[in-house]
């Protein structure tokens, strides 16, 4: 294959991954934006819970009794999860569902570590902040939403791997960062999504990529249930579920866990038949202590009968994967300046997309050859300029 049908090729490819995938990528950079300020944004709203402030040392309230109080607001649920946040050990949240199946029908009760009463019942399935959310997550459908925004974060790394391909010829004749402005509006045009996409290139990449991982999490949940817990479960094997008026004490599952990994913290613990756990162990899922360690879990399987730990499995590469994805996608690790640059970086490429979307809604005949003395200085070319494809960037 010659040079120019290759470059037709690549042209071609970036063509139309990038239009087929450029409207939802900047629904995506869109919805992301505030997301990425979503503590910031809750404090504002007041809608983010905070412990109030106790002398280091003060004694905590049985799990138990924390449980047991947000239960009794809504008897006729049951208890899924208990989580802490990593920033405010004075909280438990706890998660209330009509069953033990993953669902959207939540209620979530916020408790005082300490003297165990209730704080708040927060409403995070309503509210603009819930609304984003969902959009950036999966357009409101669920599984197959996720899923098809999945396919459309591909497309987009194929957009960019393509435009990069192109850019290189392209830019042969000029500067690195020319934006060549005494020119038609469309070439100026030209010049800014070029120059912004191969700037944004990295982040972009990186963005684009961890969303498309983090829509697989439904399908690697299940395949590490199937792939690695299942095992661990043989001596279980034929028993019904453990009912629940033989269960021990959460807070003793939740010390022996402790008491397996020195020096971690707990993040959340999954209950006996629910999605992150088995039916027959609280699942205890603890952190580690550093910026990258804490979002790296260690799950501990404690029977829930006799609260003695059965194993404490290492996470799979893929669950590791996903783990690490899931704060980088949004700028988490490294607090407020990391936050800025993310939502600069988000700009910039809401800017890509939309020059994208405008050099394909202008594209006409070729441009008209430069009269004499009309090139750049910079040695911009006087021949024609064939039709740009949309360089499209990720902000999901």
């Amino acid at each position: 294959m010659n040079n120019s049908r290759r470059i037709k090729t690549w042209a071609w490819v970036h063509k139309w991954s990038s239009l087929v995938c450029t409207v939802f990528m900047l629904l995506l950079c869109i919805t992301g934006l505030p997301l990425i300020f979503h503590h910031e944004i809750g404090h504002l709203l007041g809608t983010e819970v905070e412990a109030p402030k106790m002398p280091a040392g003060t004694p905590r309230a049985s799990l138990d009794r924390v449980i047991a109080t947000a239960h009794a607001l809504h008897p006729e649920r049951v208890v899924q999860f208990v989580s802490q946040p990593e920033d405010d050990d004075g909280l438990w949240f706890v998660t209330l569902t009509p069953t033990p199946a993953p669902t959207d029908d939540f209620k979530s009760v916020a408790v005082d570590a300490r003297t165990g009463q209730v704080l708040a019942q927060p409403k995070f399935d309503e509210g603009f902040m819930w609304v984003m959310l969902k959009l950036h997550v999966d357009l409101f459908a669920g599984l197959p939403g996720k899923l098809f925004l999945g396919f459309m974060g591909l497309l987009l790394l194929v957009a960019i791997v393509s435009g990069v391909v192109l850019y290189a010829p392209f830019m042969r004749k000029l500067d690195f960062g020319t934006v060549r402005r005494e020119r038609r509006p469309r070439l100026k045009w030209l010049d800014l999504h070029n120059l912004l996409g191969i700037v944004t290139l990295v982040w972009a990449f990186t963005v684009g990529a961890t969303g498309m991982i983090n829509t697989w999490a439904d399908l690697v949940i299940k395949y590490w249930q199937y792939d690695q817990l299942s095992a661990l479960l043989t001596p279980y094997k034929g028993q019904p579920e453990t009912p629940k008026a033989e269960r021990g004490s959460v807070q003793r599952s939740l010390d022996v866990a402790l008491d397996r990994a020195p020096g971690m913290k707990v993040s959340f613990i999954a209950f006996p038949g629910t999605a992150f756990s088995s039916p027959h162990h609280n699942t205890v899922f603890l952190r580690g202590n550093e910026p990258f360690t804490s979002r790296l879990l260690q799950p501990v399987l404690v029977d829930a009968k006799t609260a003695e730990v059965t194993a404490s499995p290492q996470l799979p590469w893929y669950l590791t994967a996903l783990l690490v994805s899931q704060p980088l996608h949004f700028g988490d690790y490294g607090g407020m300046p990391m936050q800025i640059l993310w939502a600069l970086l988000d700009i910039a490429t809401i800017i890509v997309l939309g020059s994208g979307l405008y050099l394909w809604l202008k594209r006409g005949k070729a441009v008209p050859a430069a009269a004499p003395g009309e090139a750049s200085a910079k040695g911009a070319p006087a021949a024609p300029i064939a039709r740009p494809a949309v360089t499209a960037k990720a902000g999901s």
